[in-house]
C-alpha cells in the first residue's frame, strides 16, 4: 500500500499537470522560466549589459578618445599607463582611459549585434515566407540558395563578404554578419510554415474559402514565429562574436577613437605578452555577454517546446 507521502507527491504532480494543460503555452513557459536558474542567470547578464551600454556615455569617467595619459606611454620600453587613481584599469597604447573605452565599447557592440540580427531576421522572414507559403519551384530555389550559404562556415562567409567592400566600416560589419544569419532564419521559418500548412485551423480556413494571402499572413506566419524569435536570441550571441572577429581582423570601423570590443581586442595583439589585460577585459566581456544570450535562448527554446509541458 503506497505511503501518504507518495500519494501526496502523486496528487501534487497530477494537479500541476492539470494546471499546465489548462493554460496557454506562453503562461506555462513563463512559469518554468521564472524558476529556472539558467534563464535567470542569462537574463541578469543581458539586463546588465543593456543597461551599461545605454548608460555608457554617463558612466564613463573620461572621454574614450582623449589621450589623457599619453605622457606615460613609452613605446621604446613597451610601457603603458598603469592602474592609478581616476583610471581603475589604466590606459591603452595611446594613453586613453581603458575603463572608459570598455564602457563605451559595449554600446557599439550592442548596436552591431542587434542591427545585424534584426536585418538577418527580416531577410530570413522574407525568404522563409516565400519558400513555406508558395512551395514548388520557389521553395526549391530559395532552399538551394540557403543550402549553399549554410555550406560555408559562418565566419569565413562573413569575412568574404566584408572583403567585398572597398572601405571597411561599422556598416559593412553589420551587413556582413546579417547576411550570414539570413539562411538560419529562412530555414527555420520555412520548416515551421510547412508544419502549419497541414494544421487544422489552416485546413478550416481553406475550406471556408479564405484567400491564400490571408491564410499565410493571418494564420500560418503568426503561428510560425515562435521558434524564430527564440532563435534570434541565440543568433544574437553569434552575431556579437562574429562582429568582434571581423573587427579583430581589421574589417571593422578603422576609427579607433570610437571603441568596440573586437577592435580593442585586435589592437592589443601586439602587446598581449607584456600587457595581457588589454586583451583580457574586452575578450572576457564578449564571452560573458555571448554566454548570457546563449543561456537565455536555450532556456526559452526548452520552455516553449510543447513536449516539455507534460
Amino acid at each position: 500500500m503506497p505511503s501518504k507521502t507518495k500519494i501526496d507527491d502523486l496528487a501534487s504532480s497530477t494537479a500541476e499537470t492539470q494546471v499546465d494543460t489548462g493554460v496557454s503555452l506562453a503562461a506555462s513557459a513563463w512559469r518554468r522560466l521564472r524558476r529556472n536558474p539558467v534563464f535567470l542567470t542569462g537574463a541578469v547578464i543581458i539586463l546588465l549589459f543593456v543597461l551599461i551600454a545605454l548608460l555608457a556615455p554617463l558612466l564613463a569617467p573620461h572621454d574614450p578618445a582623449a589621450r589623457l595619459l599619453a605622457d606615460q606611454v613609452i613605446k621604446a620600453r613597451n610601457e603603458i599607463p598603469a592602474v592609478q587613481p581616476g583610471h581603475i584599469l589604466g590606459g591603452d597604447l595611446q594613453g586613453r582611459d581603458f575603463f572608459s573605452r570598455l564602457l563605451v565599447g559595449s554600446q557599439q557592440t550592442l548596436l552591431v549585434g542587434v542591427l545585424a540580427t534584426l536585418i538577418g531576421l527580416i531577410g530570413g522572414l522574407i525568404m522563409g515566407t516565400l519558400a513555406g507559403a508558395l512551395g514548388g519551384w520557389v521553395d526549391s530555389l530559395v532552399m538551394r540558395a540557403v543550402d549553399v550559404m549554410l555550406s560555408i562556415p559562418s565566419l569565413l562567409l562573413a569575412v568574404s563578404i566584408g572583403l567585398l567592400f572597398t572601405q571597411a566600416n561599422q556598416f559593412t560589419v553589420i551587413l556582413a554578419v546579417a547576411i550570414v544569419q539570413i539562411p538560419i532564419f529562412a530555414r527555420l521559418l520555412r520548416g515551421s510554415m510547412l508544419a502549419q500548412r497541414h494544421s487544422d485551423h489552416v485546413l478550416a480556413a481553406r475550406a471556408l474559402g479564405v484567400k491564400p494571402a490571408a491564410i499565410v499572413f493571418r494564420h500560418m506566419l503568426p503561428n510560425s514565429l515562435g521558434p524564430v524569435i527564440v532563435q534570434s536570441t541565440l543568433v544574437l550571441a553569434v552575431a556579437i562574436i562574429d562582429a568582434a572577429a571581423l573587427s579583430f581582423l581589421g574589417l571593422g570601423n578603422p576609427d579607433d577613437n570610437i571603441p568596440e570590443w573586437g577592435q580593442m581586442l585586435g589592437g592589443s595583439q601586439t602587446v598581449i605578452d607584456s600587457h595581457p589585460g588589454l586583451a583580457f577585459w574586452p575578450a572576457g566581456c564578449i564571452v560573458v555577454v555571448a554566454l548570457g544570450f546563449t543561456l537565455m535562448g536555450e532556456s526559452l527554446r526548452d520552455a516553449l517546446d510543447p513536449k516539455n509541458r507534460r
